[in-house]
Protein backbone atom coordinates (compact mmCIF):
# COMPACT_ATOMS: atom_id res chain seq x y z
CA UNK A 1 0.00 0.00 0.00
CA UNK A 2 1.33 3.43 -0.93
CA UNK A 3 1.99 6.07 1.72
CA UNK A 4 -1.03 8.08 0.52
CA UNK A 5 -3.25 5.05 1.04
CA UNK A 6 -1.76 4.45 4.48
CA UNK A 7 -2.48 8.04 5.52
CA UNK A 8 -6.05 7.77 4.24
CA UNK A 9 -6.50 4.49 6.11
CA UNK A 10 -5.05 6.02 9.27
CA UNK A 11 -7.48 8.94 8.92
CA UNK A 12 -10.45 6.58 8.55
CA UNK A 13 -9.29 4.53 11.53
CA UNK A 14 -8.87 7.63 13.69
CA UNK A 15 -12.31 8.99 12.77
CA UNK A 16 -14.40 5.85 12.40
CA UNK A 17 -13.21 3.23 14.87
CA UNK A 18 -13.16 5.49 17.97
CA UNK A 19 -16.63 6.80 17.07
CA UNK A 20 -18.00 3.28 16.70
CA UNK A 21 -16.36 2.08 19.91
CA UNK A 22 -17.55 5.15 21.84
CA UNK A 23 -21.12 4.55 20.65
CA UNK A 24 -20.88 0.89 21.64
CA UNK A 25 -19.41 1.75 25.05
CA UNK A 26 -22.03 4.47 25.60
CA UNK A 27 -24.83 2.03 24.78
CA UNK A 28 -23.47 -0.61 27.15
CA UNK A 29 -22.77 1.85 30.00
CA UNK A 30 -26.14 3.62 29.73
CA UNK A 31 -28.00 0.32 29.54
CA UNK A 32 -26.20 -1.06 32.57
CA UNK A 33 -26.55 2.10 34.68
CA UNK A 34 -30.21 2.55 33.67
CA UNK A 35 -30.91 -0.93 34.98
CA UNK A 36 -29.06 -0.02 38.18
CA UNK A 37 -31.26 3.09 38.57
CA UNK A 38 -34.41 1.03 38.14
CA UNK A 39 -33.27 -1.50 40.75
CA UNK A 40 -31.97 1.10 43.24
CA UNK A 41 -34.74 3.68 43.09
CA UNK A 42 -37.60 1.57 41.75
CA UNK A 43 -38.13 4.13 39.01
CA UNK A 44 -39.23 3.01 35.58
CA UNK A 45 -37.68 5.25 32.94
CA UNK A 46 -36.03 4.78 29.58
CA UNK A 47 -32.24 5.05 29.25
CA UNK A 48 -32.29 8.23 27.17
CA UNK A 49 -34.46 10.11 29.67
CA UNK A 50 -32.35 8.97 32.61
CA UNK A 51 -29.17 10.48 31.19
CA UNK A 52 -30.36 13.26 28.91
CA UNK A 53 -32.82 14.76 31.44
CA UNK A 54 -31.63 13.94 34.98
CA UNK A 55 -33.91 16.64 36.51
CA UNK A 56 -36.95 14.72 35.36
CA UNK A 57 -35.44 11.57 36.82
CA UNK A 58 -34.87 13.30 40.16
CA UNK A 59 -38.50 14.44 40.06
CA UNK A 60 -39.63 10.86 39.69
CA UNK A 61 -37.48 9.70 42.60
CA UNK A 62 -39.60 11.64 45.10
CA UNK A 63 -42.95 11.09 43.41
CA UNK A 64 -44.08 8.37 45.80
CA UNK A 65 -43.29 10.38 48.94
CA UNK A 66 -44.90 13.48 47.48
CA UNK A 67 -48.12 11.57 46.70
CA UNK A 68 -48.26 10.35 50.29
CA UNK A 69 -47.80 13.93 51.55
CA UNK A 70 -50.66 15.11 49.33
CA UNK A 71 -53.00 12.44 50.74
CA UNK A 72 -51.93 13.15 54.34
CA UNK A 73 -52.51 16.89 53.86
CA UNK A 74 -56.03 16.18 52.64
CA UNK A 75 -56.97 13.64 55.35
CA UNK A 76 -54.94 14.40 58.48
CA UNK A 77 -52.77 17.49 58.27
CA UNK A 78 -51.96 17.29 61.99
CA UNK A 79 -49.54 14.43 61.22
CA UNK A 80 -47.07 17.02 59.94
CA UNK A 81 -46.69 18.11 63.58
CA UNK A 82 -45.96 14.52 64.59
CA UNK A 83 -42.17 13.98 64.86
CA UNK A 84 -42.41 10.23 64.20
CA UNK A 85 -44.32 10.73 60.99
CA UNK A 86 -41.92 13.44 59.85
CA UNK A 87 -38.94 11.12 60.60
CA UNK A 88 -40.64 8.41 58.59
CA UNK A 89 -40.95 10.70 55.59
CA UNK A 90 -37.36 11.88 56.01
CA UNK A 91 -36.15 8.30 56.03
CA UNK A 92 -38.01 7.66 52.78
CA UNK A 93 -36.20 10.59 51.16
CA UNK A 94 -32.77 9.77 52.53
CA UNK A 95 -31.59 7.59 49.64
CA UNK A 96 -33.05 9.91 47.02
CA UNK A 97 -30.73 12.95 47.44
CA UNK A 98 -33.64 14.89 49.01
CA UNK A 99 -34.76 16.10 52.45
CA UNK A 100 -37.90 17.47 54.07
CA UNK A 101 -38.84 20.89 55.50
CA UNK A 102 -42.10 21.79 57.28
CA UNK A 103 -43.32 25.35 57.64
CA UNK A 104 -46.04 26.59 59.98
CA UNK A 105 -47.13 30.13 59.31
CA UNK A 106 -43.80 31.83 58.60
CA UNK A 107 -41.62 29.56 60.72
CA UNK A 108 -39.97 26.31 59.76
CA UNK A 109 -40.74 23.77 62.48
CA UNK A 110 -38.66 20.99 60.83
CA UNK A 111 -35.62 21.03 58.58
CA UNK A 112 -34.07 17.78 57.37
CA UNK A 113 -30.64 19.27 56.44
CA UNK A 114 -29.91 22.54 58.22
CA UNK A 115 -26.59 23.25 56.48
CA UNK A 116 -28.02 23.00 53.00
CA UNK A 117 -31.27 24.70 53.97
CA UNK A 118 -29.54 27.82 55.30
CA UNK A 119 -28.13 28.45 51.81
CA UNK A 120 -31.54 28.47 50.13
CA UNK A 121 -34.04 29.46 52.87
CA UNK A 122 -34.83 32.78 51.23
CA UNK A 123 -35.84 31.12 47.95
CA UNK A 124 -38.98 29.30 49.11
CA UNK A 125 -42.36 30.43 47.73
CA UNK A 126 -45.08 31.73 50.07
CA UNK A 127 -48.21 29.81 50.94
CA UNK A 128 -50.36 29.31 47.84
CA UNK A 129 -47.72 30.34 45.28
CA UNK A 130 -46.57 26.81 44.35
CA UNK A 131 -48.01 25.51 41.09
CA UNK A 132 -46.02 22.28 40.63
CA UNK A 133 -47.22 18.68 40.56
CA UNK A 134 -45.85 15.25 41.32
CA UNK A 135 -44.32 14.84 37.87
CA UNK A 136 -42.72 18.26 37.59
CA UNK A 137 -41.70 20.04 40.73
CA UNK A 138 -40.37 23.59 40.75
CA UNK A 139 -36.85 24.32 39.62
CA UNK A 140 -35.31 27.15 41.67
CA UNK A 141 -32.23 28.76 40.15
CA UNK A 142 -29.44 30.60 41.94
CA UNK A 143 -26.02 29.91 43.39
CA UNK A 144 -27.37 26.69 44.84
CA UNK A 145 -30.05 25.42 42.44
CA UNK A 146 -32.55 22.89 43.73
CA UNK A 147 -35.76 21.15 42.81
CA UNK A 148 -38.78 21.93 45.02
CA UNK A 149 -42.06 20.14 45.58
CA UNK A 150 -44.49 21.97 47.90
CA UNK A 151 -47.76 20.89 49.46
CA UNK A 152 -49.83 23.58 51.23
CA UNK A 153 -52.40 22.73 53.92
CA UNK A 154 -54.02 24.16 57.04
CA UNK A 155 -53.67 22.96 60.55
CA UNK A 156 -56.87 22.38 62.61
CA UNK A 157 -56.37 25.71 64.29
CA UNK A 158 -56.48 27.38 60.86
CA UNK A 159 -52.79 28.16 60.65
CA UNK A 160 -51.29 27.95 57.18
CA UNK A 161 -48.70 25.23 56.71
CA UNK A 162 -46.46 23.89 53.92
CA UNK A 163 -44.45 20.70 53.47
CA UNK A 164 -41.43 20.93 51.13
CA UNK A 165 -39.43 18.19 49.43
CA UNK A 166 -36.06 19.68 48.48
CA UNK A 167 -33.85 17.87 45.99
CA UNK A 168 -30.30 19.15 45.54
CA UNK A 169 -29.10 19.53 41.95
CA UNK A 170 -25.41 20.22 42.57
CA UNK A 171 -24.67 16.52 42.89
CA UNK A 172 -25.68 13.89 40.36
CA UNK A 173 -26.97 10.55 41.47
CA UNK A 174 -24.23 7.84 41.78
CA UNK A 175 -25.29 5.98 38.64
CA UNK A 176 -24.94 9.11 36.48
CA UNK A 177 -21.59 9.85 38.13
CA UNK A 178 -20.46 6.30 37.49
CA UNK A 179 -21.66 6.53 33.89
CA UNK A 180 -19.66 9.72 33.30
CA UNK A 181 -16.54 8.17 34.84
CA UNK A 182 -16.97 4.93 32.90
CA UNK A 183 -17.55 6.82 29.67
CA UNK A 184 -14.44 8.92 30.27
CA UNK A 185 -12.36 5.82 31.00
CA UNK A 186 -13.79 4.10 27.92
CA UNK A 187 -12.93 7.10 25.75
CA UNK A 188 -9.37 7.19 27.09
CA UNK A 189 -9.01 3.43 26.56
CA UNK A 190 -10.38 3.67 23.02
CA UNK A 191 -7.99 6.51 22.16
CA UNK A 192 -5.02 4.59 23.62
CA UNK A 193 -6.05 1.39 21.82
CA UNK A 194 -6.56 3.14 18.48
CA UNK A 195 -3.31 5.07 18.81
CA UNK A 196 -1.45 1.86 19.74
CA UNK A 197 -2.80 -0.01 16.72
CA UNK A 198 -1.88 2.87 14.40
CA UNK A 199 1.58 3.26 15.94
CA UNK A 200 2.27 -0.47 15.56
CA UNK A 201 0.99 -0.45 11.98
CA UNK A 202 2.98 2.65 11.02
CA UNK A 203 6.04 1.31 12.84
CA UNK A 204 5.91 -1.98 10.98
CA UNK A 205 5.25 -0.39 7.58
CA UNK A 206 7.53 2.65 7.78
CA UNK A 207 9.90 2.65 10.75
CA UNK A 208 11.06 -0.98 10.36
CA UNK A 209 12.03 -0.52 6.66
CA UNK A 210 13.76 2.75 7.56
CA UNK A 211 15.67 0.98 10.35
CA UNK A 212 16.58 -1.74 7.87
CA UNK A 213 17.86 0.91 5.47
CA UNK A 214 19.82 2.47 8.31
CA UNK A 215 21.40 -0.88 9.16
CA UNK A 216 22.21 -1.50 5.49
CA UNK A 217 23.77 1.97 5.21
CA UNK A 218 25.94 1.30 8.25
CA UNK A 219 26.94 -2.07 6.79
CA UNK A 220 27.93 -0.39 3.50
CA UNK A 221 29.82 2.28 5.44
CA UNK A 222 31.81 -0.52 7.06
CA UNK A 223 32.54 -1.99 3.63
CA UNK A 224 30.00 -4.85 3.71
CA UNK A 225 28.26 -4.81 0.33
CA UNK A 226 26.65 -8.23 0.82
CA UNK A 227 23.99 -6.87 3.21
CA UNK A 228 20.85 -7.49 1.17
CA UNK A 229 17.44 -5.95 1.91
CA UNK A 230 13.99 -6.51 0.46
CA UNK A 231 11.10 -4.14 -0.05
CA UNK A 232 7.58 -4.01 -1.42
CA UNK A 233 7.69 -2.08 -4.71
CA UNK A 234 4.00 -1.17 -4.28
CA UNK A 235 4.84 1.27 -1.48
CA UNK A 236 7.09 4.34 -1.43
CA UNK A 237 9.27 3.15 1.45
CA UNK A 238 9.41 -0.33 -0.06
CA UNK A 239 10.36 1.16 -3.44
CA UNK A 240 13.12 3.08 -1.67
CA UNK A 241 14.38 -0.26 -0.29
CA UNK A 242 14.23 -1.78 -3.79
CA UNK A 243 16.16 1.20 -5.24
CA UNK A 244 18.69 0.95 -2.42
CA UNK A 245 19.15 -2.77 -3.12
CA UNK A 246 19.68 -2.06 -6.82
CA UNK A 247 22.19 0.64 -5.89
CA UNK A 248 23.98 -1.82 -3.57
CA UNK A 249 24.17 -4.45 -6.32
CA UNK A 250 25.40 -1.89 -8.85
CA UNK A 251 27.96 -0.52 -6.41
CA UNK A 252 29.15 -4.03 -5.59
CA UNK A 253 29.50 -4.77 -9.29
CA UNK A 254 31.50 -1.57 -9.84
CA UNK A 255 33.78 -2.37 -6.91
CA UNK A 256 34.18 -5.95 -8.15
CA UNK A 257 35.05 -4.61 -11.60
CA UNK A 258 37.49 -2.17 -10.01
CA UNK A 259 39.01 -4.99 -7.96
CA UNK A 260 39.33 -7.22 -11.03
CA UNK A 261 40.84 -4.32 -12.95
CA UNK A 262 43.41 -3.78 -10.22
CA UNK A 263 44.17 -7.49 -10.17
CA UNK A 264 44.55 -7.46 -13.95
CA UNK A 265 46.81 -4.44 -13.73
CA UNK A 266 48.98 -6.27 -11.23
CA UNK A 267 48.99 -9.30 -13.49
CA UNK A 268 49.74 -7.09 -16.50
CA UNK A 269 52.71 -5.52 -14.75
CA UNK A 270 53.90 -8.97 -13.74
CA UNK A 271 53.46 -10.28 -17.29
CA UNK A 272 55.12 -7.26 -18.86
CA UNK A 273 57.98 -7.49 -16.39
CA UNK A 274 58.46 -11.16 -17.26
CA UNK A 275 58.12 -10.65 -21.00
CA UNK A 276 60.49 -7.70 -20.98
CA UNK A 277 62.99 -9.29 -18.68
CA UNK A 278 63.64 -12.29 -20.95
CA UNK A 279 64.60 -10.41 -24.15
CA UNK A 280 66.35 -7.63 -22.22
CA UNK A 281 68.42 -10.20 -20.32
CA UNK A 282 69.28 -11.90 -23.61
CA UNK A 283 70.19 -8.58 -25.29
CA UNK A 284 72.27 -7.55 -22.30
CA UNK A 285 74.04 -10.93 -22.18
CA UNK A 286 74.91 -11.05 -25.87
CA UNK A 287 75.99 -7.40 -25.87
CA UNK A 288 78.31 -8.07 -22.93
CA UNK A 289 79.62 -11.11 -24.79
CA UNK A 290 80.58 -8.91 -27.74
CA UNK A 291 82.14 -6.23 -25.51
CA UNK A 292 84.08 -8.78 -23.45
CA UNK A 293 85.45 -10.45 -26.56
CA UNK A 294 83.60 -13.74 -26.05
CA UNK A 295 82.42 -13.44 -29.67
CA UNK A 296 85.97 -13.63 -30.98
CA UNK A 297 85.09 -14.78 -34.46
CA UNK A 298 83.06 -13.14 -37.18
CA UNK A 299 80.56 -16.02 -37.17
CA UNK A 300 79.93 -15.63 -33.41
CA UNK A 301 79.59 -11.88 -33.69
CA UNK A 302 77.00 -12.27 -36.47
CA UNK A 303 75.15 -14.83 -34.37
CA UNK A 304 75.17 -12.56 -31.31
CA UNK A 305 74.03 -9.54 -33.33
CA UNK A 306 71.28 -11.56 -35.00
CA UNK A 307 70.04 -12.71 -31.59
CA UNK A 308 70.11 -9.14 -30.25
CA UNK A 309 68.11 -7.99 -33.28
CA UNK A 310 65.52 -10.80 -32.82
CA UNK A 311 65.04 -10.02 -29.14
CA UNK A 312 64.76 -6.30 -29.85
CA UNK A 313 62.14 -7.07 -32.49
CA UNK A 314 60.22 -9.16 -29.92
CA UNK A 315 60.31 -6.18 -27.58
CA UNK A 316 58.95 -3.94 -30.33
CA UNK A 317 56.09 -6.36 -31.05
CA UNK A 318 55.26 -6.57 -27.33
CA UNK A 319 55.20 -2.78 -26.92
CA UNK A 320 53.07 -2.35 -30.07
CA UNK A 321 50.57 -4.96 -28.87
CA UNK A 322 50.28 -3.35 -25.44
CA UNK A 323 49.85 0.08 -27.00
CA UNK A 324 47.19 -1.18 -29.39
CA UNK A 325 45.25 -2.96 -26.66
CA UNK A 326 45.37 0.16 -24.51
CA UNK A 327 43.74 2.12 -27.33
CA UNK A 328 40.90 -0.29 -28.01
CA UNK A 329 40.31 -0.91 -24.30
CA UNK A 330 39.89 2.83 -23.75
CA UNK A 331 37.70 3.09 -26.89
CA UNK A 332 40.11 5.55 -28.48
CA UNK A 333 40.84 3.39 -31.52
CA UNK A 334 39.38 5.06 -34.64
CA UNK A 335 37.53 2.64 -36.92
CA UNK A 336 36.94 3.17 -40.61
CA UNK A 337 33.92 1.07 -41.55
CA UNK A 338 33.04 0.28 -45.13
CA UNK A 339 31.08 -2.35 -47.04
CA UNK A 340 33.50 -4.86 -48.56
CA UNK A 341 32.99 -8.08 -50.49
CA UNK A 342 33.67 -10.79 -47.92
CA UNK A 343 34.83 -13.48 -50.38
CA UNK A 344 37.29 -11.21 -52.17
CA UNK A 345 38.65 -9.91 -48.89
CA UNK A 346 39.39 -13.39 -47.48
CA UNK A 347 40.99 -14.56 -50.69
CA UNK A 348 43.39 -11.60 -50.61
CA UNK A 349 44.06 -12.04 -46.91
CA UNK A 350 44.76 -15.78 -47.20
CA UNK A 351 47.09 -15.15 -50.09
CA UNK A 352 49.36 -13.19 -47.74
CA UNK A 353 49.46 -15.74 -44.92
CA UNK A 354 49.40 -19.02 -46.87
CA UNK A 355 53.06 -18.86 -47.88
CA UNK A 356 54.21 -18.25 -44.29
CA UNK A 357 52.09 -21.16 -43.05
CA UNK A 358 53.37 -23.54 -45.75
CA UNK A 359 56.94 -22.82 -44.63
CA UNK A 360 55.87 -23.99 -41.14
CA UNK A 361 54.36 -27.14 -42.64
CA UNK A 362 50.78 -26.02 -42.01
CA UNK A 363 48.11 -26.66 -44.63
CA UNK A 364 45.37 -24.05 -45.14
CA UNK A 365 41.82 -24.95 -46.21
CA UNK A 366 39.24 -22.30 -47.21
CA UNK A 367 35.49 -22.57 -47.95
CA UNK A 368 32.97 -19.83 -48.62
CA UNK A 369 29.35 -21.04 -48.36
CA UNK A 370 27.79 -17.59 -48.71
CA UNK A 371 26.71 -15.78 -51.83
CA UNK A 372 29.69 -14.43 -53.75
CA UNK A 373 28.22 -10.93 -53.63
CA UNK A 374 27.82 -10.92 -49.81
CA UNK A 375 29.20 -7.78 -48.26
CA UNK A 376 29.94 -6.97 -44.64
CA UNK A 377 30.36 -3.67 -42.85
CA UNK A 378 33.85 -3.79 -41.32
CA UNK A 379 37.14 -2.00 -40.80
CA UNK A 380 39.33 -3.94 -43.23
CA UNK A 381 42.59 -3.29 -41.37
CA UNK A 382 41.21 -4.37 -37.98
CA UNK A 383 39.52 -7.45 -39.46
CA UNK A 384 42.91 -8.45 -40.85
CA UNK A 385 44.34 -8.13 -37.33
CA UNK A 386 41.56 -10.44 -36.06
CA UNK A 387 42.39 -13.13 -38.63
CA UNK A 388 46.13 -12.73 -38.04
CA UNK A 389 45.80 -13.03 -34.24
CA UNK A 390 43.56 -16.11 -34.42
CA UNK A 391 45.74 -17.84 -37.00
CA UNK A 392 48.90 -16.83 -35.11
CA UNK A 393 47.45 -18.30 -31.92
CA UNK A 394 46.68 -21.55 -33.78
CA UNK A 395 50.25 -21.71 -35.11
CA UNK A 396 51.71 -21.01 -31.68
CA UNK A 397 49.84 -23.91 -30.05
CA UNK A 398 49.82 -26.30 -33.03
CA UNK A 399 52.23 -28.79 -31.45
CA UNK A 400 52.12 -31.14 -34.46
CA UNK A 401 54.48 -31.81 -37.35
CA UNK A 402 51.70 -31.58 -39.93
CA UNK A 403 49.40 -28.68 -39.09
CA UNK A 404 45.99 -27.94 -40.57
CA UNK A 405 43.93 -24.74 -40.43
CA UNK A 406 40.46 -24.58 -42.01
CA UNK A 407 38.61 -21.31 -42.58
CA UNK A 408 34.86 -21.45 -43.32
CA UNK A 409 32.50 -18.60 -44.12
CA UNK A 410 28.88 -19.54 -43.34
CA UNK A 411 25.58 -17.75 -43.72
CA UNK A 412 24.22 -16.66 -40.33
CA UNK A 413 20.78 -18.15 -41.06
CA UNK A 414 22.13 -21.56 -40.01
CA UNK A 415 22.83 -20.06 -36.59
CA UNK A 416 19.58 -18.05 -36.37
CA UNK A 417 21.56 -14.93 -37.30
CA UNK A 418 20.04 -13.94 -40.64
CA UNK A 419 21.59 -10.45 -40.59
CA UNK A 420 25.11 -11.78 -40.03
CA UNK A 421 27.73 -14.10 -41.47
CA UNK A 422 29.66 -16.56 -39.31
CA UNK A 423 33.38 -17.17 -39.82
CA UNK A 424 35.03 -20.22 -38.25
CA UNK A 425 38.79 -20.79 -38.01
CA UNK A 426 39.58 -24.38 -37.05
CA UNK A 427 42.95 -25.96 -36.29
CA UNK A 428 44.19 -29.44 -35.34
CA UNK A 429 46.44 -28.21 -32.53
CA UNK A 430 46.78 -29.06 -28.86
CA UNK A 431 43.30 -27.86 -27.97
CA UNK A 432 42.26 -25.97 -24.87
CA UNK A 433 41.43 -27.67 -21.54
CA UNK A 434 37.75 -27.48 -20.57
CA UNK A 435 38.55 -25.52 -17.41
CA UNK A 436 40.39 -22.86 -19.43
CA UNK A 437 37.94 -22.54 -22.34
CA UNK A 438 35.63 -19.93 -20.70
CA UNK A 439 38.58 -17.63 -20.05
CA UNK A 440 40.51 -17.65 -23.33
CA UNK A 441 39.13 -14.25 -24.39
CA UNK A 442 39.96 -12.54 -21.10
CA UNK A 443 42.77 -10.05 -20.86
CA UNK A 444 46.22 -11.39 -19.97
CA UNK A 445 44.91 -14.95 -19.65
CA UNK A 446 47.10 -17.78 -20.90
CA UNK A 447 46.39 -21.46 -20.40
CA UNK A 448 50.15 -22.00 -20.49
CA UNK A 449 50.74 -21.22 -16.80
CA UNK A 450 54.46 -21.91 -17.05
CA UNK A 451 54.75 -19.10 -19.65
CA UNK A 452 57.05 -21.16 -21.86
CA UNK A 453 59.34 -18.71 -23.53
CA UNK A 454 59.29 -20.71 -26.76
CA UNK A 455 55.61 -19.81 -27.17
CA UNK A 456 55.79 -16.35 -25.65
CA UNK A 457 52.92 -13.94 -26.01
CA UNK A 458 51.27 -11.47 -23.67
CA UNK A 459 47.90 -13.15 -23.34
CA UNK A 460 46.33 -10.19 -25.18
CA UNK A 461 45.89 -11.68 -28.67
CA UNK A 462 42.40 -13.16 -28.24
CA UNK A 463 41.34 -10.33 -25.92
CA UNK A 464 42.14 -7.90 -28.74
CA UNK A 465 40.19 -10.09 -31.18
CA UNK A 466 37.16 -10.11 -28.89
CA UNK A 467 37.18 -6.33 -28.42
CA UNK A 468 37.46 -5.68 -32.18
CA UNK A 469 34.60 -8.08 -32.96
CA UNK A 470 32.41 -6.51 -30.25
CA UNK A 471 33.17 -3.07 -31.68
CA UNK A 472 31.91 -4.48 -35.00
CA UNK A 473 28.59 -5.41 -33.23
CA UNK A 474 29.48 -9.07 -33.54
CA UNK A 475 30.00 -11.98 -31.16
CA UNK A 476 32.81 -14.47 -30.69
CA UNK A 477 33.08 -17.87 -29.03
CA UNK A 478 35.33 -20.94 -29.00
CA UNK A 479 34.94 -24.71 -29.10
CA UNK A 480 37.81 -27.09 -28.37
CA UNK A 481 38.86 -30.64 -27.58
CA UNK A 482 42.25 -31.43 -26.13
CA UNK A 483 44.66 -33.08 -28.60
CA UNK A 484 42.09 -32.60 -31.40
CA UNK A 485 42.06 -28.88 -31.97
CA UNK A 486 40.21 -25.62 -31.46
CA UNK A 487 37.60 -23.72 -33.48
CA UNK A 488 37.07 -19.98 -33.07
CA UNK A 489 33.75 -18.58 -34.33
CA UNK A 490 32.94 -14.92 -34.84
CA UNK A 491 30.17 -13.01 -36.58
CA UNK A 492 30.13 -9.95 -38.83
CA UNK A 493 27.10 -7.87 -39.76
CA UNK A 494 25.98 -7.80 -43.37
CA UNK A 495 25.58 -4.49 -45.14
CA UNK A 496 22.00 -3.19 -44.98
CA UNK A 497 21.38 -3.53 -48.72
CA UNK A 498 22.26 -7.25 -48.53
CA UNK A 499 19.82 -7.77 -45.67
CA UNK A 500 17.03 -5.96 -47.63
CA UNK A 501 17.67 -8.08 -50.73
CA UNK A 502 17.13 -11.22 -48.72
Amino acid sequence: MKLKGRLLTAFLIITTIPLMLVCLSLSIIIGYQSNEIKQTYDVKTDSITAFSNPVQLLNRLTRGVYNEIVLTAAKDSEKFADGDYINYLEKELKGKHSYLAVRKANDFIYIGDTDRFDKIKDSFPAFGEYTGNAEGGLYVDGNYPFLLKQQDFQYKDGTEGSVFIITELDTLIPQIKASAIQLLLSLISIIILTASVLIIWIYRSIIIPINTLHAATNAMKEGNLDYSIEGDPEDEVGQLCVDFEEMRIRLKELIDVRFRYEQEMKELISNISHDLRTPITAIKGYAEGIMDGVADTKEKQEKYLKTIYTKANDLSVLVDELSFYSKIDCNTMPYTFSCINLGDYFEDCLGEITLDLEVKNIEVEYHNDTDKETKVNVDAEQLKRVISNIVGNSVKYMGKKQGHIAIHILDGAAFNRSEEVVISIEDNGEGIPVKDLPFVFERFYRADASRNSTKGGTGLGLAIVKKIIEDHMGTIWAESEEDKGTTIYFTLRKCKEDVKNE
